[in-house]
């Protein structure tokens, strides 16, 4: 899988400079843009055909939908894949603000497939759903308004599949979706499971900061250390500090490679084209317009210090983006019927997906029974 993205980001990258006539060595004269990408077209499509069979859910009992759900007075785009129909059902808040994991996560999802129904659902103002919608939506993309949805969509999935409760997994910005559906009807859900999971947004910059700059001492790293000291701790004056912290962050979590991957990884995705690499980006620009700024001041009282269900943090040992340290504390200030932190050894912000096998272990062990409504 890794290879297969990295391949393909590769091919892009060659396509785009050979179609511009960058190649550097190359002085022959470049082909027309249009037989370039004709040709790149035609590599993808195959891929795209190949990954369509592969990926296939071919058991009697599996489930593969696609469809447009009717949520908070909107048409938003949800997937529903798994083997086996009476396995849990486990709900994917991706993060972001807006950064769908509907176009690329077909593959690091299959295994989890055997073990859960998977659904995954492009948010208000995000992916297919922005795109079926219109920027018309803006004012409605609130932080208040997507939990709702998010409630809708649990009693949607409840019924349709027939379940009486459900796990919901959220990542990163989902994550704080995740823990406000959570409590505001925990009579719909099995389980809350955050990972890269926000846990105090006033003090997050702050706390990475430190972080980082000591794992680049740990390290040696004199070009990590010179940057983060030469843009010094936040609050900062202008988006260069964030920047930094976002580079050296990804650096030290080895998110580059993977992120960079998820590019390749869309544009062969069963049933996608480059239109989804194009609505994944209005999505994250548009979202992150309207709700960064609703998130700024949101800390542990705000998210929520008292649970009905159980919750487990599956937290990067070292996640530089929404700090380690800052997420086992949230969770020692939670009261809940259970509760566990999981450290992934070797994982940064971005395990879910990084370190997907010792995840879906986690998931499995802890919350991988079936909960069939009587």
């Amino acid at each position: 899988m890794v290879r297969l993205a990295l391949v393909c980001s590769l091919v892009l990258y060659s396509a785009e400079c050979n179609a511009f006539g960058q190649s550097g060595t190359d002085t022959q004269k470049p082909r027309p843009i249009d037989a370039e990408y004709r040709k790149f077209d035609e590599l993808a499509s195959f891929l795209r055909a190949r990954n369509t069979k592969q990926f296939a859910i071919a058991s009697p009992k599996g489930i593969d939908e696609g469809s447009f759900v009717l949520l908070g007075g909107i048409e938003q785009w949800v997937t529903v894949r798994g083997q086996d129909r009476d396995n849990t059902v486990l709900l994917f808040l991706h993060g972001g603000p807006g950064d769908v994991t509907n176009p690329w996560a077909f593959a690091l999802f299959a295994p989890w497939e055997k073990h859960f129904t998977v659904v995954q659902w492009d948010q208000r103002g995000a992916g297919r759903t922005l795109r079926k919608s219109g920027p018309k939506v803006a004012p409605t993309i609130t932080v208040d308004r997507i939990v709702q949805d998010g409630i809708e969509l649990a009693e949607h999935l409840r019924k349709r599949l027939g379940k009486d409760k459900i796990v919901v997994v959220g990542h990163s910005f989902g994550s704080i979706i995740g823990v406000l559906m959570a409590r505001a009807r925990p009579d719909l859900f099995l389980a809350y499971v955050g990972t890269g999971q926000v846990a105090d947004e006033p003090r997050n910059y702050g706390v990475a900061y430190n972080a980082l700059l000591n794992k680049a001492r740990a390290v040696g790293d004199p070009a990590a250390v010179d940057e983060l000291t030469r843009v010094g701790p936040p609050p900062y004056k202008s988006g260069e500090g964030f920047g930094v912290q976002r580079k050296w962050s990804n650096a030290f979590e080895g998110a580059d490679q993977f992120l960079s991957g998820t590019i390749g990884l869309t544009l062969v995705a069963p049933g996608n084209s480059v239109q989804d690499l194009n609505d994944s980006v209005d999505g994250q620009m548009l979202s992150g317009e309207r709700l960064v700024p609703q998130t700024k001041l949101m800390g542990p009282k705000e998210l929520g210090l008292e649970f009905a269900i159980p919750v487990y943090f599956f937290q990067g040992a070292e996640d530089f983006t929404t700090p380690t340290e800052l997420a086992r504390q949230y969770l020692e200030s939670i009261k809940a019927p259970r509760k566990a932190f999981v450290a992934i050894e070797g994982g940064g912000h971005f395990s879910v997906f990084m370190k997907s096998d010792q995840f879906l272990k986690e998931l499995v062990s802890r919350v991988g029974r079936p909960t069939v409504k009587p």
